[in-house]
């Protein structure tokens, strides 16, 4: 007469049984264990990378505009951006445009700046005293760039305070001489730390009047006049800046005569955040499958494992039959030791990945990070891998005909 197993009496043969080949049981369980652990730390890194982006993004400012020379054809196909975007295109900005709060037009180039016999190569940026409060930057020491710099184009600047560093080590730098171009200027302040965007380190670069970057370092464009680098423009609120944006589009096409594709380009804190969303988002997708490669690999390694198991344990099945137990006890048996194998896998696996991410977080400055249902996802996939790879052993263990096994005892 056939009996029922209980359900704590399968669990236990199966661990007594995996206990039994301790060495075989660690092996198979060490691909759920990478796999998992692959998952885990690559989908962290994907986030980490998000967040990077989106950390540095915020330093925008949420109701920040930028307006850059070029479309989207020219920034995809590389080729050098026209210098059409003008001073007179910023002033007509904050005189016509109404939602708009401040203008901050800007030059930038990269030039050698010289400090005594130390010299690096930093960016120089021309700007208005508008830039401050329009960029959210902040000057630790000294002074930032007046009206009256502006009006008298003096050779004053300001410096981030990594190139500080660089420049004056620990020596105090307001009041001291740095040479661009072989011209002469004077720091007059030093900003406070701003982080780096898209790999560009701010606190590297110096500021001077933008008058002054006209008349001493780029030089008027025979063409266009004074050419700038782009423009950063301040709405008044948020809620404001899809409004801002129309509106300085509008105006731009009017000033530059557009019939067809613009020659200009307005971007926002929101667009660039949409675009580093879908990039950092198709790169965590990217790592999360090259992860789950390791654990489709782990679970073939339970199959492989498992058949071998049902050939050595042939009499064993015979025996159980022959005693009672039914297909569906030897099926459940097998199922469960492929449970087992790959939860504590996924139960290790994860441990491993989280400790990997906290390294990660440690010695990098990504800030790698993983969510408590990633986790809890994760386990449960490795429990679904050994359930699936474990049911072609488990149905061959199931139909062995008792007396062809008990044959071979």
């Amino acid at each position: 007469m056939q009996s029922k197993l209980s359900l704590s009496e399968t669990v236990g043969m199966a661990v007594s049984t995996l206990r039994a080949n301790r060495l075989r049981s660690l092996l198979t369980m060490l691909g759920i264990v990478i796999g998992n652990a692959s998952v885990i730390t690559l989908v962290g890194v994907g986030r980490g990378a998000q967040n990077l982006a989106e950390g540095q993004l915020s330093n925008l400012g949420a109701n920040v505009l930028f307006v850059v020379p070029g479309n989207n054809d020219t920034r995809r196909r590389g080729v050098a951006f026209p210098r059409n975007l003008v001073l007179e295109d910023a002033k007509a900005i904050q005189k016509q445009v109404p939602s708009v709060k401040r203008v901050a037009p800007q030059i930038t180039s990269s030039e050698v700046i010289q400090a005594g016999s130390r010299s690096t190569s930093s960016s120089i940026s021309g700007i208005t005293p508008d830039f401050l409060p329009v960029r959210s930057f902040e000057v630790a020491s000294g002074r930032f760039i007046s009206s009256q710099d502006m009006k008298s184009a003096k050779s004053v600047a300001v410096i981030g305070p990594d190139l500080r560093r660089k420049l004056f080590k620990f020596e105090n730098p307001i009041g001291k001489v740095i040479r661009i171009k072989d011209q002469s200027f004077e720091v007059i302040g030093v900003m406070e730390p701003k982080g780096a965007v898209f790999g560009n380190n701010q606190d590297e670069n110096a500021y001077i009047p933008l008058s002054t970057m006209v008349s001493r370092v780029k030089g008027r464009d025979p063409t266009y006049g004074i050419s700038l680098s782009f423009i950063s423009v301040e709405a008044k609120n948020e809620k404001s800046t899809r409004a801002a944006k129309f509106q300085i589009t509008n105006l731009l096409r009017q000033r530059h005569k557009i019939l067809r594709d613009d020659d200009f380009a307005v971007r926002s804190q929101k667009d660039a955040l949409k675009i580093v969303s879908t990039i950092t988002g198709g790169l965590t997708f990217m790592l999360a499958a090259i992860g789950g490669v390791s654990l489709i690999v782990g679970g073939i390694g339970i199959m492989n494992i498992m058949l071998v198991a049902v050939s050595e344990r042939t009499e064993e099945i015979g025996l159980r039959k022959a005693l009672g137990a039914r297909s569906a006890d030897v099926l459940i048996q097998f199922l469960v030791e492929s449970l087992i194998l790959a939860s504590l896998g996924g139960v290790v696996g994860t441990t491993v990945g989280i400790l990997a991410i906290a390294g990660v977080s440690t010695i990098t400055p990504l800030p790698a990070t993983i969510s408590a249902v990633t986790v809890m996802a994760t386990v449960s996939l490795s429990g679904g891998i050994g359930l699936f790879f474990g049911v072609v052993p488990a149905r061959r263990a199931a139909k062995l005909d008792p007396i062809v096994a008990l044959r071979s005892l």
